[in-house]
């Protein structure tokens, strides 16, 4: 995903009402179904469950099908958290010469990469001199099944 940094990502509202759900006690096998379906423990906020750190956290929309071999695909929302600090093998939203992209962060021995999950795309190493910043640390997609 690329975009000139003219049009910089637009936060998604998240209304401050809670959205409660049913959770289920036990886990889903992707087999055969569970006569016990009836049988939920509790409800859950998704709020709670899928941000950390709300006033930091940005709903993002994917353009583009580099990720797509980990599951990321175009139209799906990123949850992005700006406060988290980027990692070794995280997924982040980057900015590199006022462009933005998702990729998985390589940093080891002092080489910072960019790396698609495609491999249509090329690994881009960042050189001395270019202009590169970690916008946010990607902790989730959201991805429509239906």
């Amino acid at each position: 995903m690329k975009a000139a940094l003219d049009s910089p990502p637009q936060p998604v509202f998240i209304p401050e009402q809670k959205a409660w759900l049913q959770v289920c006690g036990w886990k889903v096998p992707a087999g055969f179904p569970s006569p016990a379906a009836d049988h939920t423990r509790k409800r859950i906020d998704l709020n709670e469950r899928l941000i950390r750190n709300g006033d930091t956290t940005y709903v993002l929309k994917v353009k583009g099908d580099s990720m797509i071999d980990i599951g990321i695909y175009e139209g799906d929302a990123l949850l992005v958290d700006r406060s988290l600090d980027a990692r070794h093998g995280n997924i982040v939203l980057a900015v590199l010469n006022n462009e933005f992209t998702v990729k998985r962060l390589h940093k080891r021995g002092g080489v910072i990469k960019l790396i698609p999950e495609n491999t249509r795309y090329p690994t881009i190493t960042v050189k001395e001199g270019e202009e590169f910043d970690v916008w946010g640390v990607v902790t989730y997609n959201l991805h429509k099944l239906y």
